[in-house]
């Protein structure tokens, strides 16, 4: 199925060769590949080490700590294409995108050597804890605690659907800290190894067809060395953008996968299914549907570009602000494809033979994390449109 991503007047030739590239592995594995993991209990290990030995895994982190020393436009690239073969990777987000950038930009030196190169090669992963269970979308509600003692801190909180922590040797977690100046707790990042004493978790049933597990974290008195501190303590906003601006990026391209594996799927079921004397893909109750998803795919596929072309350029404010809209976008557009695919295959659409019921509920997701689509009309509104502020 050609994208409009695929031509050389818009994406460079080396993007190309790296998307038809992944999509290669990717095919190695696909759908079965990945229900079969869910299936069992287990996690897509060899697709992640196969990916890694390619060098996709850290294709945006530093090539000094061994990654591609590209940016998001690649990483977003990989995540998006092993997602339209059926087999997306979802701790690509968590552990190169958001852990991994945080650390390149912001972290000591000793931290990147220490983090940077397994994060890379895929020998290490990091979560990210920042949602709390009362917290929900209002951040500045968070209430995980740091505190000095000596040169030591000591954190204490509750962290909600945090994503692999099972599987990552430690997780990025933000906690707030005491402003000396003005009293005013302030965000900042900490590095949190699975195995600290008082650092608890606990899986969260899901209905989700997925390898990644979702947890809950307690944190009781955790006592960390001064370096766990990731940046200044003083930086604390600029850097959890500098990680959440990627994180609505590669959930944009995440959706994407999803939407183009499930009309994938459908446009070849429609082209082949003949019920009547022409195949059901002839009648235009079926094919218009499906070409208006092929738009909304394609509109949200140019403005994730657009977002992690900003990002990579190193405007932060304009990638901001494309990043919503194209997590926005590309979530809209997997729903309404992943709905509509169903829709075309009838009952077989709900049969574990073509794969595709189980993404009603994993499309869902990229409406509501990172951020829900309310939250990002909020902030257009606020933001780019100059609306007054109602949160």
């Amino acid at each position: 199925m050609r994208t409009a991503l695929s031509n050389p007047v818009i994406e460079s030739e080396e993007h190309r060769a790296l998307r038809a590239a992944v999509a290669a592995l990717a095919k190695r594995y696909g759908r079965e590949y990945f229900t079969a993991v869910v299936a069992a209990g287990k996690h897509t290990d060899e697709l992640w080490q196969d990916a890694a030995k390619a060098g996709y895994l850290g294709v945006n982190l530093p090539e000094e700590y061994g990654g591609g020393g590209a940016g998001i436009t690649e990483l977003a690239l990989v995540l998006e294409e092993l997602g339209a073969a059926g087999c997306p990777l979802l701790m690509l987000v968590v552990s190169p995108a958001i852990c991994g950038t945080v650390i390149a930009r912001f972290g000591t030196e000793e931290q990147k050597r220490t983090w940077l190169p397994g994060l890379a090669d895929g020998s290490r992963k990091m979560a990210f804890g920042i949602t709390e269970p009362d917290a929900g979308s209002n951040s500045h509600r968070i209430t995980t605690t740091a505190r000095r003692d000596g040169t030591d801190w000591i954190l204490n909180g509750r962290k909600i659907f945090v994503s692999g922590v099972d599987i990552a040797e430690a997780t990025l977690i933000v906690g707030r800290t005491e402003d000396a100046r003005t009293g005013k707790l302030k965000p900042c990042l900490f590095i949190v190894p699975r195995e600290a004493p008082g650092f608890g978790r606990s899986p969260v049933p899901m209905e989700l067809a997925a390898p990644e597990k979702q947890f809950e974290l307690t944190l009781d008195d955790v006592r960390l060395p001064a370096e766990a501190l990731v940046g200044d303590e003083d930086a604390g906003l600029l850097q959890l953008f500098a990680g959440l601006n990627p994180e609505r990026i590669m959930t944009a391209a995440f959706a994407l996968g999803m939407g183009r594996y499930a009309l994938a799927r459908a446009v070849d079921y429609a082209r082949t299914r003949q019920v009547w004397k022409e195949p059901i893909g002839a009648h235009q109750a079926l094919a218009h549907p499906l070409a208006q998803c092929h738009v909304e795919l394609e509109l949200a596929a140019l403005m994730m570009r657009k977002a992690a072309l900003l990002y990579d350029a190193g405007d932060d404010m304009a990638a901001g602000e494309a990043a919503n809209m194209a997590k926005y976008a590309a979530a809209e557009a997997a729903v309404h494809t992943v709905d509509q695919a169903v829709h075309t295959l009838g009952g077989n659409g709900l049969t574990q033979e073509y794969g595709l019921a189980s993404l009603i509920t994993a499309a869902r997701v990229a409406r509501i994390a990172p951020v829900s689509r309310e939250m990002i009309l909020n902030f257009i509104s606020h933001q780019s449109l100059g609306l007054p502020k109602s949160y």
